[in-house]
C-alpha cells in the first residue's frame, strides 16, 4: 500500500471526527505522536504515545453528542493547519472555534497541537462511556 500524503492523512483525520467512525484513525497515528488538546488552560493537555493519542481521539470521535466541523484546511509539505467549529449543544454559545497545528511523518500523525477560541472550559466529553 502506497503510503499517504499528509493532504491524505488530514482528510482521513478530519473524516473520522466529521463521521463519527473513531476506527478510520487506527492507521493515521505514529508511535511517538504527540498531542495537546485545546485545554485546560493555559497549555492544554499534553498527550504523548500512540495508544493514548488514540485513544483520547477514538473516543472524541465516536461521541455523537457533539458534531466537529473543518471550516478550512491547509497544507504544506508534511504540515497542515486545521480551523474548526465544534458543537456540543444545540444553543447559540454552544461551541467553539479553533484550530490543529498537525505535523505528518512518513504517511502518519506525529503531532497535534489545538489551540481554541474560548475563555471558559469546553466540555469535551472522552469518557468512554459517552460512545452512543
Amino acid at each position: 500500500m502506497p503510503q499517504l500524503t499528509t493532504a491524505e492523512v488530514i482528510d482521513r483525520f478530519n473524516h473520522a471526527f466529521v463521521h463519527h467512525d473513531p476506527a478510520i484513525l487506527d492507521d493515521l497515528v505514529a508511535e511517538d505522536c504527540v498531542m495537546e488538546a485545546v485545554q485546560p488552560a493555559p497549555d492544554g493537555e499534553r498527550v504523548e504515545g500512540r495508544q493514548a493519542c488514540l485513544t483520547f481521539w477514538r473516543t472524541l470521535a465516536g461521541d455523537r453528542t457533539t458534531q466537529f466541523g473543518p471550516e478550512d484546511v491547509w497544507v504544506d509539505g508534511d504540515r497542515a493547519t486545521i480551523m474548526w467549529r465544534y458543537r456540543f449543544g444545540d444553543g447559540p454559545g454552544d461551541s467553539v472555534r479553533g484550530v490543529n497545528l498537525m505535523r505528518v511523518r512518513d504517511g502518519r500523525i506525529v503531532a497535534a497541537l489545538g489551540y481554541s477560541k474560548t475563555g471558559a472550559p469546553v466540555p469535551l466529553n472522552t469518557d468512554s462511556d459517552a460512545r452512543a
